[in-house]
């Protein structure tokens, strides 16, 4: 992409109302344009991406057996209705009603619409193990939308929904879930720590929230420093296998964030120099909830003794819009965003220092065709614009690598890389300059 055509509206300075990071560079480096409170236009920049975080997600999902399907944005009342929570949900709904006066809700989740779907064609337990997930905008009326994309009232959301056909089978669909979501956040470049989260009235020990380490996060962390070194587990596994163990390697160690944790429990169970705090941001949270709504919902099958019985469910949303923000809260520096390789929009800058000058423009279009052919995604700065202003909007955009070509440097036979995460520099040769950057 040429940076003449393209559209990035960039600005000096942020909105005073932008009150974190994330949402003073999403503003700044042109990835959003708040269109109402707590509602975001995506401009090329963001959902660019926007869409490589939803592949990736995408990806895993798949990759632990999970099946996609696209769900409505609106949805009717009655199936609300029929799980007891339409009246139960509060103002956070956005109740609606169309022309024939019947009541739709935009869906701020979609468990009551996905167990209609699936008790309209499943009925005996032979078709189970079923994962269904669905990528899609979702609204909760905020009373105080603020900090971005991390706090909106629209937000693109990655929700499965498990079926089995009792509690054993139940967990080891969520070890499924478990295990991909450490797979993919590690994808997305961030650490990820698992912990157990509050079950709420329904009870039992199957809830875990994701959080991603970042100096800014909204929660305190409290962990043993074994599980934040531990990693992900690779895509290498045996999804139909028994994966109990992984997942209680990553269970046992203590971990928690500052609405669970337990002091003294952190004391006795991780070593004083094992104990880690730190601070994190939310990104992910698994759930099994039984039979809440396969029973009101009549969702049954047809077990091995031919009796019928509510399936057991469970549900593991991830905040892809919401990722956005987290991304970068964990990987900015004075200069801007720093955008890991997996998300990040673009994959090399190129800064043509001298448009016009017929040597830079040519070294910058050998570069640029050689990355596009390279697979590498390159934007050109061919602006006619001062030197300082493209490598101030190369560093506030954060694109992992910089392409500077000069005059001078051509004199000498040498172009400039620069790696944005480290901020090293090397001046080189074009054709070794391509290589080191991947072409």
């Amino acid at each position: 992409m040429r940076l003449s055509r393209y559209f990035m509206p960039t600005l000096r300075d942020a909105p005073s109302d932008a009150q974190i990071v994330s949402h003073r560079l999403m503003l700044r480096a042109g990835l959003v344009r708040q269109v109402a409170a707590g509602i975001y236009a995506w401009l090329p920049l963001g959902l660019r991406v926007l869409k490589k975080i939803e592949q990736i997600v995408r990806e895993e999902m798949d990759r632990a057996g999970a099946v996609e399907i696209l769900m409505p944005t609106l949805q009717l009342a009655d199936l609300w209705r029929e799980s007891g929570r339409y009246d139960d949900y509060g103002e956070e709904m956005l109740r609606i009603k169309d022309r024939h006066e019947r009541d739709l809700l935009y869906g701020p989740t979609a468990e009551e619409v996905v167990t209609d779907i699936f008790r309209s064609y499943v009925r005996s337990y032979k078709d189970l193990p079923k994962n269904l997930y669905n990528i899609q905008w979702k609204f909760r009326d905020e009373r105080r939308p603020r900090f971005g994309v991390m706090r909106g009232r629209e937000f693109l959301m990655k929700d499965a929904y498990s079926f089995d056909i009792d509690e054993a089978a139940a967990r080891r669909s969520y070890n499924r879930m478990f295990l991909a979501y450490l797979n993919t956040y590690a994808r997305l470049g961030l650490q990820a720590i698992p912990v157990r989260a509050d079950t709420g009235p329904i009870g039992g020990d199957l809830s875990h929230e994701f959080i991603i380490l970042a100096e800014t996060g909204e929660s305190q962390v409290f962990a043993h420093r074994d599980l934040v070194e531990m990693g992900a587990p690779g895509p290498d596994l045996d999804w139909d296998g028994d994966l109990q163990a992984l997942v209680e390697q990553r269970t046992r160690l203590y971990a928690a964030s500052d609405e669970m944790h337990d002091q003294a429990r952190f004391e006795a169970e991780a070593p004083e120099d094992k104990r880690m705090t730190a601070r994190g941001i939310e990104v992910g949270h698994i759930f099994y909830f039984g039979d809440k709504y396969s029973k009101p919902m009549k969702a049954v099958v047809a077990g091995p003794d031919g009796a019928e019985r509510p399936v057991q469910m469970g549900s593991y949303g991830v905040g892809v819009s919401r990722l956005v923000g987290a991304i970068i809260e964990a990987s900015h520096d004075d200069g801007g965003i720093v955008w890991p390789d997996a998300v990040a929009p673009f994959g090399v800058g190129i800064v043509n220092l001298r448009p016009g000058d017929a040597a830079v423009d040519a070294a910058c279009e050998q570069a640029y065709a050689a990355l596009t052919a390279a697979g590498k995604e390159p934007l050109l700065d061919d602006r006619d614009e001062r030197p300082g202003a493209k490598f101030a909007a190369m560093d506030l955009v954060g694109l992992p690598w910089q392409l500077i070509v000069g005059p001078k440097g051509l004199a000498d036979g040498v172009v400039e890389i620069k790696r944005r995460a480290t901020g090293e520099r090397r001046s080189l040769p074009l054709d070794a300059a391509l290589k080191a950057v991947g072409a």
